[in-house]
């Protein structure tokens, strides 16, 4: 289920990550976990560190996870921030749950945008379900990714199996798979399925970013011919389902 590089090209979802916090260690176990995801984390251990990373606009950021105590007073921190970053003010944030000093300080940081809060203690497993929501938005947020009810056969391989299922629904950015028995999320995935009324197979590679075993599992393409990506958006912009909330 592959093609050669030279007739497929790439279309990457990988996101840079910058983690801001005070300790080392906290910041080399995120950074570790999103490398195992193929993302690109940047560990940074100063405000100061931070603001240059932040100020360079050759190299953006898709998302930031930050420890206020990098200064003694951390809402001024997540202000100067927000001053700094003028060329990606929809930046999303996410703050270390035990950086925050009081329920006072979580109103103001809301006034200020922030995406939400991370545990920076929680178990390596953990991390990366914890960020799935802010690294792929689109594929938790039905609004902001309109999709199409479809129920086709499917081929999927992970690792060496190889499985025929149904498909849920299908947006331009993936599909929704049924299964019973999902593949751990962030697994690496290739698929194959057939559009009504398209000749050719479409075939991409995909990661896992959502599973529920009473449901199945939602894919997010990350490398699929242009060809390909042409019928999948032509399909969707076809069949909008009108019931659904997130279609136009």
């Amino acid at each position: 289920m592959t093609r050669n590089d030279d007739v497929w090209p790439t279309r990457m979802t990988v996101k840079t990550v910058a983690v801001a916090a005070r300790q080392p260690e906290v910041g080399e176990r995120f950074a570790a976990a999103l490398r195992s995801a193929e993302h690109r984390p940047v560990t940074l251990v100063s405000t100061e560190s931070l603001v240059a990373r932040l100020g360079d606009d050759r190299n953006s950021i898709d998302l930031l996870i930050l420890d206020l105590r990098l200064e003694p007073r951390g809402l001024a921190l997540v202000e100067k921030i927000r001053a700094v970053a003028t060329e990606q003010a929809r930046l999303p944030i996410l703050v270390f749950s035990g950086s925050v000093a009081s329920t006072d300080e979580v109103r103001r940081l809301s006034t200020l945008g922030i995406a939400g809060y991370v545990n920076e203690h929680c178990a390596a497993q953990q991390i990366l379900p914890a960020l799935a929501p802010h690294l792929f938005p689109d594929s938790f947020n039905r609004r902001s990714s309109p999709r199409v009810t479809l129920g086709i056969p499917i081929a999927y391989r992970v690792g060496e199996s190889l499985n025929s299922a149904t498909t849920l629904g299908l947006s331009k950015g993936g599909v929704a798979i049924r299964t019973m028995t999902p593949p751990d999320l962030f697994s690496q995935v290739e698929v194959r399925f057939r559009l009504p009324g398209v000749k050719r197979e479409i075939e991409a590679a995909a990661r896992v970013t959502w599973t529920d075993a009473r449901v199945g599992m939602g894919l997010q393409f990350e490398r699929i011919d242009a060809t390909d990506q042409a019928a999948v958006d032509d399909f969707v912009d076809q069949h909008l389902d009108s019931s659904d909330p997130s279609a136009p």
